[in-house]
């Protein structure tokens, strides 16, 4: 690479470099979701209201619940106070029964949400609205507690981050206690002036009811804005800290949403044990079957014996040239070394006692052995040899050859 190019890469390189450090130095946005979980410390969540729960209480008397109101009810016999906070709350009939009856039965029953379900205005003869936000630009609210023996450094507080406030339209004036109201902080108008109770309390049977259309006063954003904490106080002031708070983590917009399959299966034991069934199973398998069991072995094909083709050739060389001798004599030391080799006799002198031996030894009368080597002594003291008398050399070894095998079968 010439100097030049080398001058390329290494401003290719440096701008990457900025590029990482600016994206990673830059400011992290600010995630304004409202979440309300006990977990989140983002601005809309609710880990600083949770934490403060658990230091008022006595400990262990802060109890989370992670299952519908609906089934925990059903499961457990509990006193106390059940505890809901988030954006949106709409229990359905069958929840909202459980939750009354329970409550009449001498509990407190606390929901602060932004838009309460229909069933719980009807059943309890209240309305909601909205505040117009039209003349307030800057969305800030002021709010007020209505017990003056609650403030500490100040009689109102401020809220900025609102875009849309409730309040109750319509109450009860003999049947409900008004905790908090609130306004626009930013109008002159008398009529946009007035104090709009959000926070109200109602006995139920030999219970309390106390419902919040200001769910932000339980949020980090809120609480962490000096004095704002005194109005959460105030709040939480009107319950018995004596008995345990059950604090709701099922209603709740920012919850961890298991989406995975699994969850189906680990949530029931019948399921979740079949499944831990199956996996040990597999393991198994894979421990034992994998020792049993080697890899297969390839087949190597053996190398094949051309001895006989390279015989056969040289043979039909001999045959079609006539050189009959020449096949005889071949053919008479092959069968010498054969008797060497397999009836174990010395070859060297062809005598009365070697005929004896080897026509013992082969399985053949000493009369056809001795014709064998009478004539296998005419072939080899003559030049030439016809193509009959080697034949019959032929016939007359494959012969002696076939009684010796037929012996050692036997």
């Amino acid at each position: 690479m010439d100097k030049k190019g080398k001058i390329y890469v290494g401003l290719t390189v440096l701008v990457i470099i900025l590029l990482v450090v600016a994206e990673y130095s830059k400011p992290k946005e600010i995630n304004w979701f409202p979440s309300y979980t006990k977990h989140h410390k983002i601005p809309f969540g609710s880990y600083v209201f949770h934490e403060q729960l658990e230091r008022i209480l006595d400990k262990g008397q802060l109890k989370d619940v992670d299952i519908p109101p609906y089934e925990y009810l059903r499961n457990e016999d509990f006193h106390g106070t059940y505890f809901f906070a988030n954006d949106i709350i709409n229990f359905d009939e069958a929840e909202l029964n459980s939750l009354l009856n329970w409550t009449a039965k001498g509990n407190t029953l606390v929901v602060a949400s932004s838009q309460l379900g229909e069933q719980v205005l009807d059943t309890l003869g209240l309305d909601q609205n909205i505040i117009s936000n039209f003349k307030n630009i800057e969305n800030t609210f002021q709010l007020y507690l209505n017990n003056k023996k609650l403030y500490k450094n100040t009689d109102n507080f401020i809220f900025d981050k609102a875009h849309f406030i409730h309040y109750f339209s319509k109450v009860d004036s003999l049947q409900t206690q008004v905790i908090s109201s609130i306004n626009n902080a930013n109008t002159t108008s008398s009529k946009d002036n007035l104090h709009y109770p959000n926070t109200i309390k109602q006995s139920f049977g030999d219970g309390t009811i106390i419902l919040s259309l200001f769910p932000q006063a339980f949020t980090n954003y809120f609480i962490l804005n000096s004095p704002n904490q005194d109005f959460t106080a105030g709040i939480i002031s009107y319950l018995d800290t004596s008995k345990p708070v059950y604090y709701d983590n099922y209603y709740k917009s920012g919850k961890k949403v298991n989406t995975s399959p699994m969850h189906v299966f680990l949530n029931n034991d019948h399921l979740k044990w079949a499944y831990y069934i199956s996996l040990i199973g597999v393991l198994f398998y894979v421990i034992f079957e994998g020792k049993r069991k080697q890899r297969a072995i390839p087949v190597v094909e053996p190398l094949r014996n051309q001895t006989v083709d390279f015989t056969r050739t040289i043979a039909n060389m001999y045959y079609e040239n006539g050189k009959n001798h020449e096949i005889a004599t071949h053919k008479i030391q092959h069968f010498l070394e054969y008797i060497r080799s397999h009836l174990y006799l010395d070859t060297n002198a062809v005598n009365d006692t070697f005929i004896t031996n080897l026509a013992a030894r082969s399985n053949n009368t000493i009369p056809d052995t001795q014709a064998l080597f009478e004539l296998i002594e005419t072939i080899a003291n003559q030049e030439k040899t016809t193509i009959e008398l080697l034949q019959k050399l032929n016939t007359s070894i494959e012969l002696f050859k076939s009684n010796n095998e037929w012996k050692i079968k036997t």
